[in-house]
């Protein structure tokens, strides 16, 4: 199991007491598998996605992939797992103001160090977005900013593409797109995908699909 997730357990402290988001969440992910996670506003997708890319750390339970335990955030090895391993792609796009677009899609491979100009002129196209390289987030729409994050999260060849609400601000016609294109060129580098959405539709274009229900799997 490439990606294998035991028993998880997640809370936050609120004003009237813990709050239990994951109550023991167990399931494993296959190299090259497209996963999509559902559920409703609150049932604790989100935390989930953000506990396997190392950018929060569980209560209980264990992450490993490849076989390797995911560290938790505040260790310098999460970044570098991130760097390395994990793609993300996020519903706010996050891209980085003061860069084109062209410096953006290329951002992760260059810390990585595994920055190849032509692998980015083969994304660019693919995407659609070899005409829009010079132009700032600013000049972008929302469809040509989220390919962007997209390429960005691909360009490394990372071995886990994780994907929040990836078209959650676009129409259905672009998520269609958006969604095609992500997961063709997942499938070409090798990556397996994890991907939240409240859309059924989208959910069954992936090979596997889970529901969270108040913390658990349903």
């Amino acid at each position: 199991m490439f990606l294998d997730v035991s028993d998880l357990c997640k809370s936050f402290p609120t004003a009237t007491g813990r709050l239990d988001v994951l109550r023991g969440v167990s399931f494993g992910l296959q190299r090259g598998e497209a996963l999509a996670l559902t559920g409703e506003s609150g049932s604790g997708k989100s935390t989930l996605m953000h506990l396997v890319g190392a950018l929060d750390t569980p209560d209980s339970g264990h992450i490993r992939l490849d076989g390797q335990p995911v560290p938790g955030r505040d260790d310098r090895a999460a970044a570098a797992l991130r760097r390395d391993r994990i793609g993300l792609v996020f519903q706010q796009f996050n891209l980085i103001p003061s860069l084109d677009a062209g410096a953006n899609l290329a951002f992760q491979a260059r810390l990585a160090g595994r920055h190849q100009a032509g692998r980015c002129a083969e994304l660019a196209q693919a995407l659609g977005l070899s005409d829009c390289l010079e132009r700032y987030p600013e000049q972008l729409s929302g469809g040509q900013q989220q390919r962007v994050a997209i390429g960005r999260a691909l360009a490394a060849g990372p071995d886990l593409l994780l994907a929040d609400e990836p078209t959650g601000n676009l129409d259905e016609d672009s998520s269609e797109t958006v969604l095609d294109l992500m997961l063709a060129l997942a499938r070409d580098t090798g990556a397996a995908v994890m991907m939240v959405t409240h859309s059924g539709r989208l959910a069954a274009r992936l090979d596997r699909r889970l529901h969270l229900s108040h913390g658990k799997l349903a």
